[in-house]
């Protein structure tokens, strides 16, 4: 089954990591906008479903830090020694850690409460009014966030460009990030809304802009590691570390914000699970 679906997807993409990159960024991107658009036709989630929904989230991208990235980082790529991809990591969440500390926290324009360590451009944000800036600040926090993903995509494919075998755990992590990015769309959507801005224009702000950072990042991904084989190990860290920053930053917090924290729990779980299966499933 494995060999079948990497089969079927190197024939209709080829072999470039690059172009297999870029594909993979797309399709990560539309599922974004999938998800961003649900909110044409599900017009009023529950707190308690998104919540169960961003757990998933979580658990999904928990799992793909490790399964995906950190353990062929250095299983695969490093002989065996740790430190190229633990230092990655160290990297990734410093940067995302000092960019939170330059653009507004994602859930401070959403809800308009602050944090004492959430960057504030105003303390008289008016998350409820369509004026230009709050909007600015809002798709670059949520854009900050969407960042991780289209690397770590990228930089699995490039892995995959150096050792074929690869390929079937690049697929794995870019369907997880794609799926894992529906109910991640679904919910800034609806929060955005809720914050003031049009249904519709969000849904589509959300596509282009997730597009527009998943894209481009999952090629600069494969390209770097690609033509800089010592970087690999290094980029692998880089983006399971961000990613594990957003999920603890973010995502989990904002989960156990409103008092389900047991579904949150629970999605989370069936995240981790879902990951680890397409993980064996397609790298076997």
């Amino acid at each position: 089954m494995a060999f079948e679906i990497t089969e079927t997807f190197v024939r209709f993409v080829g072999t470039s990591p690059v172009i297999q990159a870029l594909v993979g960024g797309v399709i990560i991107a539309l599922m974004n906008l999938f998800g961003a658009s649900l909110v044409l036709v599900w017009r009023n989630p529950s707190e308690r479903a998104l919540n169960g929904m961003l757990g998933f989230a979580a658990g999904v991208m928990l799992a793909a830090a490790f399964t995906s990235l950190i353990i062929p980082g250095i299983e695969e790529y490093s002989g065996g020694n740790p430190l190229p991809t633990l230092v990655g990591v160290g990297i990734g969440a410093l940067f995302l850690d000092r960019a939170d500390a330059l653009v507004p926290h994602a859930h401070y324009l959403l809800t308009g409460s602050s944090r004492a360590d959430a960057s504030r451009p105003s303390e008289t944000l008016p998350v409820t009014e369509e004026k230009l800036a709050g909007v600015i600040l809002f798709i670059l926090a949520i854009t900050l966030h969407n960042m991780p993903e289209g690397l770590a995509v990228g930089v699995a494919f490039g892995a995959a460009g150096r050792d074929p075998a690869q390929l079937g755990s690049a697929l794995s992590l870019m369907l997880a990030i794609g799926l894992q990015n529906i109910p991640e769309g679904l919910a800034v959507s609806v929060a955005a809304i809720n914050a003031g801005l049009n249904r519709r224009l969000y849904a589509a702000i959300a596509g282009i802009r997730a597009g527009a950072v998943e894209i481009p990042l999952a090629v600069v991904g494969a390209v770097a590691v690609a033509t800089i084989e010592p970087l690999l190990p290094y980029a692998m860290g880089f983006a399971a570390g961000a990613m594990l920053f957003v999920i603890s930053d973010e995502i989990i917090p904002e989960t156990h914000r409103s008092g389900h924290e047991r579904v949150a729990t629970l999605g989370l779980m069936v995240g981790v699970i879902v990951m680890l299966y397409l993980d064996i499933s397609l790298a076997g």
